[in-house]
């Protein structure tokens, strides 16, 4: 099913356990057949799941209690970075996994999601201002950890 690919891929991001992740997207399957009957659209479906996905990962980050995960390097080695088999979309998820829990939320509403900041802010609770920061270092650490895709700066010589 393509809404179930979609909601794996989309918890993956934002968890750094497939485990996890698929066990997450199970208990929001259940919770979407179980709340069906609240959805008052069905073209509002997507977004729907959707929230219910962000739910489901906050009460299990509040649950976990866990806020201070093992420090993961600043960097990536270049090698882990560049492995033709694995592709660029494996080294994407390895950089967000870098990033802290609200950044890499933010980064995925934003980025792979769609939304606006406004919309981040409502779906995650978060001030506005707030979602704005992360998004913006969340931003700027994805670059360092990715400056291997970066094209080389090229150098002009005038005379």
């Amino acid at each position: 099913c393509r809404r179930e690919v979609w909601l794996r891929s989309f918890l993956r991001r934002l968890c750094r356990d497939p485990t996890l992740a698929d066990d997450l997207a199970q208990q929001v399957f259940l919770q979407a057949w179980r709340s069906l009957a609240t959805l008052k659209s069905v073209a509002a479906f997507g977004g729907w799941l959707r929230r219910l996905a962000i739910n489901a990962w906050l009460a299990h980050r509040r649950k976990s209690a866990v806020t201070a995960l093992d420090p993961l390097p600043q960097e990536l080695p270049v090698s882990v970075m560049l492995v033709p088999a694995v592709g660029e979309r494996f080294d994407l998820d390895r950089a967000l996994s870098h990033l802290a829990q609200d950044e890499r939320l933010c980064i995925v509403l934003a980025y792979s999601e769609g939304m606006s900041h406004g919309e981040i802010s409502a779906a995650t609770s978060l001030p506005l201002g707030t979602v704005k920061s992360h998004i913006r270092r969340g931003t700027r650490r994805l670059r360092g950890l990715l400056h291997a895709y970066q094209p080389p700066e090229e150098h002009v010589h005038v005379g």
